[in-house]
């Protein structure tokens, strides 16, 4: 499924209007923050900032529903007068600032992972590809940092130091992010463009025949399908626990202990 990039301006469309600051849902789960929405022929065209200079063209078809954001906006503090000159007062023990408690690698990957509304395991498993969890990673072609940015890429990301875990990941899954909608949420065209480029993706219209990237891409999935049915079994678990544990009445017979119940495996591939 092609996912649309279009610059520029085309005439003789219909055109219907919708409310700033909404977030398209599309049927496969993942979200799209706008500030406008138009329809064009079999598309909707979603701009993703007010100057109406960058959109993106989504099939309507794709789009399940829209929905208010309702992300608090950032407001600028009010501006004050300056407050009349005072003698300077002695610090309190409760004047001195409380250090921040630095975050996990897991919590920078969650809080990450919401903003950009992709699945922490998904970024998770990218990074245990690109480096191993190794946050000063360098590959033979330059790659850096946990999720391998090339530097002219982190410099786009304005990712200034790649060897930071918090921005590193940062720039990496918004990259991630701009592939996947890049691709129509294609996860394996995304992934594959992630490691060959999306030139290469193009080229091909697909993914690239290379071995490596396929290996990736496999890798990947693999790895983040593993971790869903990881979960799901001790969700099934935590179930099955649950109704045990409620109290039975008394009964002289034996009831047979419950089957284990059968989880559907993911699928590999797309």
């Amino acid at each position: 499924m092609k996912l649309w990039l279009h610059f520029g301006l085309i005439l003789g469309l219909a055109v219907s209007s919708a409310l700033a600051s909404e977030l398209a849902v599309l049927h496969n789960g993942f979200s799209i923050r706008h500030e406008k929405s138009e329809v064009v022929g079999s598309v909707t065209r979603l701009y993703l900032g007010t100057d109406r200079s960058g959109y993106v063209d989504i099939p309507t078809n794709e789009i399940d529903r829209f929905e208010k954001d309702l992300t608090p906006p950032v407001l600028a503090p009010p501006v004050l007068a300056p407050p009349a000159l005072a003698p300077p007062a002695l610090a309190r023990p409760t004047d001195v600032p409380v250090a921040e408690r630095p975050q996990s690698l897991n919590e920078v990957i969650d809080t990450i992972g919401n903003r950009h509304h992709i699945d922490p395991d998904l970024i998770n498993s990218v990074i245990r590809a690109e480096s191993g969890f190794k946050p000063h990673a360098v590959s033979p072609k330059g790659a850096q940092g946990l999720m391998q940015l090339m530097p002219h890429t982190a410099s786009q990301l304005g990712v200034a130091n790649a060897f930071d875990p918090k921005s590193n990941v940062e720039g990496g899954t918004r990259y991630l992010r701009e592939l996947l909608e890049r691709y129509n949420f294609d996860l394996v065209k995304a992934l594959a463009a992630y490691n060959a480029g999306p030139h290469r993706v193009e080229q091909y219209r697909g993914v690239p025949p290379y071995y490596e990237t396929r290996a990736y891409v496999a890798s990947i999935i693999r790895d983040f399908n593993r971790k869903k049915r990881a979960q799901q079994k001790i969700a099934a678990a935590s179930k099955s626990k649950a109704v045990i544990s409620q109290p039975q009445l008394a009964s002289t017979k034996k009831h047979p202990e419950a089957s284990a119940s059968q989880i559907e495996p993911l699928p590999e591939s797309h």
